[in-house]
Parts: C-alpha cells; structure tokens; sequence
C-alpha cells in the first residue's frame, strides 16, 4: 500500500491519541529527532511499524449505507419498484422487509398474494440486495432494536404518503423520533387499491356482458347501461423518459453474447413473471422481453384487459433483476427481420401462460423462429398467471370491495391534502 504523504501521522494523533503520546513522550525523554535515524522519514515508519498501516485504512475506508425500508406488495407495481429504487440511491445497500400475511390482514385486511409470492416478487427487484421475511407493520421500538444492531441499518426509508395503524398513529414515529428516518417521493397514479378496482371493473365488465337480461345487451345508451372499454383502464400514471432511464440498465449485449428473446403481456406482474424470466435469463447472456400491446392483449384476452397499460406494464418488466432489456409495444409475430436487429438466439416461451387461440395453426407467432431451428419451450416454475392472480380477488369480490372502500377515502385525503415533494 503506497502512503503519498503524512496524513496518517494526523489521523493517528485523531484516533490514536494514547498511542502517538506514548512515542512522542519517549521521543522528547531520549531527545531524539528524525535526523536520528539517519535519514529514515516517516514515509518508513509504517513499514517499521506495520500495524500502524491501520491507521490510514481506518480512517479513508468507507462504511457501507445499508438502508431498511418495508412494506407489504401486495399486487406489486411499478410504484414499488420505483420507491425501493429511491430508497436504495439513499444508501449502499438495501435491506427489504416484507410484512406478514397476519400483519397485513390486521391492518389493512387480507392479502392477495401469499408470502412465498410477495418475497419472490421483492427478491426480483434489481435493487433490493437483502430481504427480510415477515417484518412487522409497526416499526416497534424491539424490531428497530433488531434492524440497528444484527441488521446494521443506518436508515429506516418510507414514502412520504402517511402510514397509520388502525388507531390512528404514525408506523414510523419511532423511527423519526431516533433520528433515523429518511423520506422519499411517492409514485404517482398507481397503488394497490388502484389495482383492486381495476379487476373489479372487470368482473363487472364481464357479469354485464353474460348477462341474459336484454337490457343489458343493449347497444344505446341506457339506465342500466356498463360502459364497457375496449382496451384497458383508465391510468393516471405519466410517463416520463426519464422514468424509463432510470429503471434500464443502460447496456447493450456484447458482440458474441446469446440473446434469449420472450415475450408476453406480463400483465399484472406476479410471481410467475418473475420465475420464467429468470429461467429464461439462465439460458444465455442477454435477456430481451418483448412486450405486447395494449391493443393486442385486449385482442386475445377481451374488454377490459390489459388491467395495466403498456408502460406500467414495461417498467414493471424492466424492473426485474434477470431483464436486460425490453421492446415497448412488441409485434405479435416474430419475425426474420426482428431476429437478425437484435441479433437473437433463443427464442423462449414458457409452458403456462394464459389461453390463446392463435398459438397453433397458420397464426402461430412463433412459426418463423421454430423454422429455423432456435424456438424453445421451457417449463414454468410456477402455475400463477394474471387470470389467476385476478380470480382470487373476484372470487372474494365482496371482502375486497369493502377493503378498498376505507382505502379510496383513505387516498382520496391524501390527494386533497397534497404538496410538492422534491426527488424522484
């Protein structure tokens, strides 16, 4: 280790202090100088002394951050991607617990995705560098003991929309109150709750249209009359190009890597997009995930659906640790052309995805990569799909309605009493 100059005497005298007195006491009873040893400077000392090489390494060696923020992601969005990615610019590390299904049915009522599926959802996010199984919902003066001492965690990270257990308290107070709170910007135009009522729009959707009363087959308007999209829901999300850069990777695969190609409309992003995608990422050096339409998702899948629109759908995708890059608004078909721009290897597809009459026969999509030689069909790990995931809530719309029904209010303040928060 090279010592370009004698800043480690001062840092010494800093950190050291009984030390460098000792020798500098003995020094002065001897009355010895640096001439006395012939010329020998302290850019030698640390040699004679090596132990004193601490010092320096000590002193210019860089803790690391680690910052802890929780939360339950259920139906997990962009929105957490994108406030776990805030939270770790704030630190060096991230450290992500995750709350339990009985902490979650106690506070904010039951939860849609089992703890299995929320962890590997958390565990899938490229900036999340630990995760923490069944974290509680109130940060407790025990659990911040925990965090601080086995943990190591500098900060404790939330959003700066209000968190409050059913009476009434702040969840962080405890943690404001030590001094080891930071806040970040909430995500604009999309939550949980939001997600909710997009399914149960849906499910309306679909009782309408299989309905036998003629009323409501009706094609003019009428009092009873649903009114029915063609392709998606309502967002309020903006998208910025910002937003889009700051969730890519920013690199493109090198000159002889393999790139894997798949594709899908990765709707409502679940535990299984997330598994298939690292399946397909383990087949070669580049993962590029083909994104549909929303157009072409509502075509196969029917009104109402997509229930999130192409670019939440793409920062959700993008989000994920094992995607390397993605095409916005991909074609239905693979083509030659596309396979030789992006220079594609493997073509994949996973052996559950939802139910399409075009796989087979003249319109398979895939009908060009399997001709020359380089489509795979790879097992999913998981039997979750997006119909799946949506049928557990419609299954229980009720219980879900009167939870979103505290929740909307509870949103609904929120906008009304919001300000300006600088970040991103």
């Amino acid at each position: 280790m090279e010592y370009e100059n004698h800043s480690w005497i001062w840092d010494g005298v800093c950190y050291y202090p009984h030390v460098f007195g000792g020798i500098m006491i003995t020094a002065a009873l001897l009355g010895l100088s640096t001439s006395y040893f012939g010329g020998i400077g302290v850019h030698y000392l640390p040699y004679m002394c090596p132990g004193f090489g601490i010092l320096k390494k000590r002193a210019h060696g860089k803790k690391r951050v680690r910052v802890y923020m929780d939360g339950c992601f259920d139906l997990m969005h962009y929105g957490h991607a994108n406030a776990l990615r805030q939270a770790k610019a704030l630190g060096d590390e991230l450290i992500v617990g995750v709350v339990s299904d009985e902490e979650i049915l106690a506070n904010k009522g039951p939860p849609v995705l089992s703890m299995e599926e929320r962890l590997a959802l958390v565990g899938g996010l490229k900036w999340v560098d630990e995760v923490i199984p069944n974290a509680p919902y109130e940060i407790t003066e025990q659990f911040m003991k925990t965090l601080f001492k086995e943990y190591k965690i500098d900060y404790i990270i939330h959003g700066d929309d209000p968190c409050l257990l059913p009476d009434g308290t702040d969840a962080y107070a405890l943690a404001k109150k030590a001094g080891r709170y930071k806040q970040i910007k909430r995500t604009e135009g999309v939550s949980s709750t939001d997600i909710v009522g997009r399914i149960l729009t849906v499910r309306d959707i679909s009782a309408h249209r299989d309905s036998d009363d003629p009323a409501s087959h009706e094609e003019s308007s009428g009092v009873n009359k649903i009114k029915q999209p063609t392709v998606g829901h309502l967002s309020h999300f903006l998208p910025t190009s910002r937003r889009i850069v700051q969730f890519s990777n920013g690199k493109g695969p090198g000159p002889n890597a393999c790139v894997v190609y798949i594709d899908g409309a990765f709707d409502l992003f679940h535990a299984g997009h997330v598994e298939i995608l690292r399946a397909a990422r383990q087949l070669g050096d580049f993962l590029l995930v083909g994104i549909y339409t929303d157009q072409t998702v509502s075509e196969i899948r029917g009104p109402g659906y997509p229930l999130m629109n192409l670019h939440e759908r793409g920062l959700s995708v993008l989000g994920c640790r094992y995607v390397d890059e993605i095409i916005m608004g991909a074609p239905w078909e693979v083509t030659k052309d596309m396979v030789k721009t992006f220079n594609i290897c493997s073509v994949v597809h996973g052996t559950i995805s939802e139910a399409s009459p075009f796989v087979n026969g003249d319109s398979d999509p895939y009908r060009v990569p399997k001709s020359m030689g380089i489509f795979r069909m790879i097992e999913s790990p998981k039997n979750i799909t997006t119909s799946s995931v949506a049928q557990r809530i419609i299954t229980n719309h009720e219980v879900y309605k009167k939870r979103n029904s505290k929740k909307v209010e509870s949103e609904k303040k929120y906008y009304e009493q919001k300000t300006y928060v600088s970040g991103d």
